[in-house]
């Protein structure tokens, strides 16, 4: 109950500011030659990104920036992998940032405050993916684009050279 009236809270502060306007929303790249993502090094994930790019678009290179995921310190990790991102923004085209499903608290760092307006800060495209299909997090509604799973995450940001 508390938790999740922080939530409806910090959304509608955050929305009032624009963060989760469409107008800033950007397009994202459609060959893309570098794919930061930031999630656990440890996990599904970053498997699932690696796998399911590589099968579509070998071309691309992807770099891990692993943050943690969940816990006390998870957001401030997810904001300095992303601004070591931020760093080198010109050698990036897009970033994928997520982790798998769990709980409201589970998935809360990626509603913290500092994280949301680190992921709409980016100077590149961000594709969000977040928990499952039914989780929604602030991260989701900041970011370029959201992806049900990390699978689909690295299907949006790549293209298919099977198909071709």
């Amino acid at each position: 109950g508390a938790l999740y009236e922080r939530f409806k809270q910090l959304q509608e502060k955050l929305s009032r500011e624009g963060l989760f306007d469409q107008q800033h929303k950007r397009p994202l790249p459609l060959f893309p030659d570098k794919i930061a993502v930031v999630t656990s090094a440890s996990g599904a994930v970053i498997h699932d990104i690696m796998v399911t790019a590589n099968r579509r678009f070998p071309h691309a290179e992807i770099d891990l920036f692993p943050a943690q995921v969940q816990g006390e310190s998870a957001a401030g990790s997810l904001v300095a992998a992303m601004q070591q991102i931020q760093a080198r923004a010109d050698e990036y085209d897009v970033l994928i940032i997520g982790r798998g499903g769990g709980s409201l608290e589970d998935l809360w760092p990626f509603n913290e405050e500092a994280v949301v307006r680190q992921v709409y800060a980016m100077k590149m495209p961000v594709i969000s993916s977040v928990g499952h299909e039914t989780d929604t997090t602030l991260c989701d509604l900041a970011a370029d684009c959201r992806a049900a799973t990390p699978t689909a995450a690295a299907e949006m940001a790549t293209p298919d050279l099977t198909q071709t």
